[in-house]
């Protein structure tokens, strides 16, 4: 699982630049406008959208720019309007492969998707053949300079959390996701700074990649991320974290 978190905790950074240049707003927008659709406009009574919010506000995204994607979902303000699509497939050497979207474009989305699976020696397949190999999970990120590990593992263990993992500059807390809110207050009441929480889809099981399927299923991860329609990719693999470290920040 460690190269898997290697990956994730990369992309988190990559985001963050991207931010900069206001890139990542669009997914953000998105996410927001169907949190609000699908659950209402008040983020004290809709936690997707709460927390689409507070992810946005971390990337430093506008105010004005959250208010009117949450007008735009609500329907009062006009908007294309955005269906939510999922896609599995499987990538080099066969691992599995989930793909969370949000589109005005069903059709073109999936031209889109399958694009890039062939293109990078992967192929699409059908609805539920590889979701059974994710599970729903919560994720906290801290940096390490905010807390000692001993004492921050005590916490989450007392507050319900599941596992937590530490990399050269932060920890990673898991949890189940309807745990994720109870954990994230308690470590605010305790002034610590959280630097990203979201649900994602984490493997039940990896699998070991090396030499070129590694570099491919890298490269069909992050191309997948960088469509627009996309905003969501998990995969089942283990790769090296110098492999990652390579290929990503490339």
């Amino acid at each position: 699982m460690s190269g898997h978190s290697k990956w994730a905790g990369i992309k988190h950074k990559k985001a963050l630049v991207d931010a900069k240049r206001g890139k990542v707003f669009t997914k953000f927008i998105r996410e927001i406008m169907m949190a609000a659709k699908l659950g209402g406009d008040d983020p004290e009574n809709n936690p997707r959208l709460r927390l689409a919010i507070e992810r946005a506000k971390n990337f430093n995204m506008p105010a004005e720019n959250i208010k009117r994607a949450i007008a735009k979902g609500t329907g009062k303000e006009e908007s294309v309007t955005l269906e939510q699509v999922v896609y599995e497939g499987y990538g080099p050497a066969g691992i599995a492969i989930m793909v969370e979207g949000l589109t005005d474009n069903r059709q073109r989305t999936s031209s889109q998707i399958r694009h890039i699976f062939t293109k990078y020696n992967g192929n699409l397949g059908q609805s539920g053949c590889v979701g059974w190999l994710f599970e729903r999970k919560g994720i906290l990120r801290i940096e390490r300079k905010e807390i000692e590990e001993e004492l921050l593992f005590s916490l989450i263990l007392e507050a319900g959390a599941e596992d937590l993992k530490t990399e050269n500059d932060e920890y990673e807390i898991i949890a189940k996701s309807e745990d994720l809110e109870k954990i994230k207050k308690i470590l605010e009441e305790k002034g610590i700074k959280i630097s990203e929480v979201s649900l994602t889809m984490l493997p039940k099981s990896t699998v070991k990649l090396e030499g070129k399927d590694a570099e491919n299923v890298l490269k069909l991860m992050d191309s997948l991320e960088e469509d627009e329609d996309v905003q969501n990719v998990y995969g089942n693999f283990d790769i090296a974290d110098e492999v990652i470290e390579a290929v990503t920040t490339r």
